[in-house]
């Protein structure tokens, strides 16, 4: 669903007149942040199917310090694999790193291990591997990555709209006061509903996440 018709879905619902932008008028921009909010809201609620993605960096020979291109402060790692070499990389502390870095002797080679190392200079996520590569290795690093604010009109939701779309008009609701029948806290429970009931369906397309065994 595009963000023009989740912002005219709120707007019907709040008995207000549709736009042929968000951007028309004062009070469908409000709408828009109100969607963008509750845009924010369900996507971390879940690791929804969505919003998974590979991020796959290619390292150069001597350089240990590499930023996943385009994933902001908004990234969280599912598994990092050395493709090249057929392993999964192990998260490592990053105290362990700096007793590796500076308290032993440098080691070069096929990395194995990997940590976060801050944001780079546009704001990526940067992780840092060991060894150093020596040559070229493509880490790829399956990831849930959450999106931008919707902003033009036909971008795209790609997390279910219905949680989106009932706790916008919630949060609408709880602005604007009164809606003329059904109260705010019921549609605040109409969402949550919608929310549980998304995550539910989507949960079961990766049950190894949510079945917990008795080591």
């Amino acid at each position: 669903m595009t963000y023009l018709d989740l912002v005219n879905n709120v707007l019907r619902r709040l008995r207000e007149d549709e736009v042929s932008s968000v951007q028309s008028t004062t009070y469908s921009k409000m709408v828009g942040d109100f969607v963008n909010d509750a845009k924010g809201i369900v996507e971390a609620t879940w690791d929804w199917s969505g919003l998974r993605t590979t991020l796959v960096v290619p390292t150069v020979a001597d350089t240990s310090v590499y930023a996943l291109v385009g994933s902001k402060d908004r990234v969280k790692e599912l598994s990092v694999i050395n493709d090249t070499t057929n392993v999964f990389l192990e998260y490592q502390t990053d105290a362990w790193f700096q007793n590796k870095t500076y308290n032993s002797s440098p080691v070069s080679g096929s990395p194995s291990f990997y940590t976060y190392s801050g944001l780079d200079g546009n704001g990526d996520t940067q992780i840092q591997l060991y060894p150093t590569p020596d040559d070229v290795y493509n880490i790829r690093f399956k990831c849930v990555l959450r999106n931008d604010n919707l902003s033009a009109d036909l971008d795209t939701l790609v997390i279910p709209y219905l949680p989106v779309l009932h706790l916008a008009v919630a949060l609408s609701s709880r602005e604007r006061g009164e809606t003329g029948g059904t109260s705010t806290p019921e549609y605040f429970a109409v969402a949550d509903k919608y929310l549980s009931d998304a995550v539910a369906l989507d949960a079961q397309k990766h049950p190894e996440e949510t079945i917990w065994y008795t080591p």
